[in-house]
């Protein structure tokens, strides 16, 4: 009963955007960050390696490196690769104020980009019967 063993930290997070979910797990470890087990490093195109690591990088600057000892892991499905991106740069970044819980950097992530903390919700509207899109129609003639 004496005997007190150290447990370990793990965060949950998601982020969503269009139809796309990304799920991220936040642990101590070795300073890795995997989307789709793909290192970051190896993430293409450029745009989406800069979206996802943004989070990451306003993280650094504000904790002075803080990120060296944890382990980001991300998984992304659904939608296209720039709502996959703009998903996972969500869940990282609620994952990594559940992680530090400190509330400065949840006010700087704010003041950056609200869509870092919170999902966007807007999805494509659907199509209906009978029509060529969602909206559009086709044209009625009287003569």
């Amino acid at each position: 009963m004496g005997s007190k063993a150290k447990v370990k930290k793990v965060v949950n997070e998601v982020g969503k955007r269009k139809t796309a979910v990304a799920r991220v797990t936040i642990k101590e470890g070795k300073g890795t960050i995997r989307i789709n087990k793909k290192p970051l490093e190896v993430l293409e195109p450029e745009v989406v390696r800069a979206k996802v690591s943004e989070p990451l990088f306003i993280a650094s600057q504000f904790l002075g490196g803080g990120i060296d000892g944890i382990e980001v892991e991300v998984n992304v499905r659904g939608g296209g690769f720039m709502g996959q991106a703009e998903a996972a740069r969500t869940a990282i970044a609620r994952g990594l104020v559940e992680w530090t819980e400190n509330e400065q950097l949840r006010e700087t992530y704010l003041e950056y980009d609200r869509s870092l903390l919170v999902s966007d919700t807007r999805i494509k509207e659907a199509k209906k019967f009978d029509a060529k899109g969602a909206r559009a129609k086709r044209q009625k003639s009287y003569r």
